[in-house]
């Protein structure tokens, strides 16, 4: 019982039915006025061609979610477009969706009418009164057995407001929705926007994991080497590599800030030596070679490539320690090619296992390249190959 009356004491199952009741009130007035039922063809064909007007979508959009949905945005409403009709489709939905509110809306509304003035009518009869002239009793006299039919009109009219107004939100989720060009932007929209978050994720994971592991490092090796010679050299090399990671950090806020605003200012492999001066100033003994004009590769490669070699290198410094390490970066046939290669530490495997490796095959896998990484012949190596075009 609580459960069949749960419905009342919504908001939404009031408003449900006042959309449908206002959807009538101007062709009733024209009916009012001209008392002649060709007015209301009338005005169903001037509905029709009201639906066919771009700017109604965005009217009958902002009802429905208000008024169908008691929100405005979020949950059921958000599957209610509120933009206006750009297709022929969509404006073919709307002219059915007015027509459908129209008809819907006269029918529940002489029928919550009609079921009213039907207990009246048989409460007074009962009582040996007289009919109010509601459209379903037309026996005269006292019947004193209609009082106990009294109640069931109340219990259909309550029926068909709750039940029209779950008719009607469903009809506007089907017809007022969004097109399936729409969905299919609004698919496009969502997943370039788990891209961006994916990218900002990964920049913050190789940036600051980066900077913090130099900063590890140099920290143990200068507690354990006790030269204040030494221990002030290393806190400048942090000092340097927190600086760095600063300057990344806010640019990587920006974009947050003004998803709008271009990614400008990012570390490419121009950069490269920073990353390796960062390296060997924590101990690791790096060979690096660079081949082929790399000031030539295309922005979006470079940047990643210089994300790539800086996970490499994190990841030699974290896992296998001040180990030698040889960087090979080639640019040739239209390929940029990134080899970073360390021996695996006794008794480990001299990689990491969280996201940074995954972040390193991710990076190439966008740019349409390939990275290999894992332990070959007693080093740990990463191989990256990713295209110039």
């Amino acid at each position: 019982m609580v459960r069949m009356l749960r419905p009342f004491a919504r908001a939404v199952t009031y408003t449900r039915w006042l959309h449908l009741s206002m959807a009538i009130v101007w062709p009733a007035l024209w009916l009012f006025i001209d008392e002649a039922w060709w007015t209301v063809g009338t005005a169903t064909v001037l509905l029709g061609l009201a639906g066919l007007v771009p700017a109604m979508r965005v009217v009958e959009g902002l009802q429905a979610r208000l008024l169908l949905t008691g929100h405005r945005d979020g949950g059921a409403s958000a599957e209610i477009v509120v933009a206006p009709s750009a297709t022929r489709g969509d404006r073919g939905r709307m002219v059915v969706w007015l027509q459908t509110r129209l008809f819907l809306g006269a029918l529940v509304s002489h029928l919550s009418v009609q079921l009213l003035f039907l207990t009246v009518d048989l409460v007074s009869t009962a009582l040996g009164g007289e009919r109010v002239g509601g459209a379903f009793l037309h026996v005269e006299g006292p019947r004193w057995w209609h009082a106990l039919l009294a109640p069931l009109p109340l219990v259909v009219a309550a029926a068909v407001v709750v039940g029209s107004g779950h008719l009607i939100t469903r009809i506007a989720l089907r017809l007022l929705g969004p097109s399936p060009a729409e969905r299919l932007a609004a698919l496009e929209e969502r997943t370039e926007q788990l891209l961006e978050r994916t990218r900002i994720a990964r920049e913050l994971h190789d940036s600051i994991g980066h900077a913090l592991t130099v900063a590890v490092v140099q920290a143990g090796a200068a507690r354990a080497a006790g030269d204040p010679a030494f221990t002030d050299w290393a806190l400048g090399a942090i000092e340097e590599t927190g600086r760095a990671a600063l300057e990344d950090l806010e640019r990587v806020l920006g974009v947050l800030r003004e998803s709008g605003k271009p990614v400008s200012g990012r570390p490419t492999l121009a950069d490269a030596d920073r990353l390796l001066d960062s390296a060997r100033a924590s101990g690791a003994k790096v060979d690096a070679e660079v081949t082929g004009p790399v000031e030539t590769v295309p922005g979006p490669v470079s940047r990643e490539g210089y994300r790539i070699l800086q996970e490499s290198l994190t990841n030699v410094l974290r896992h296998a320690g001040a180990v030698p390490v040889r960087v090979r970066v080639r640019v040739a046939d239209g390929t940029l090619v990134l080899a970073i290669r360390n021996p695996l530490p006794a008794g480990g495997t001299g990689s990491g296992r969280g996201s940074g490796l995954r972040g390193i095959r991710e990076r190439a896998a966008l740019l349409g390249g390939l990275a290999r990484t894992g332990p070959e012949e007693g080093h740990w190596q990463v191989h990256a190959e990713l295209p110039l075009s």
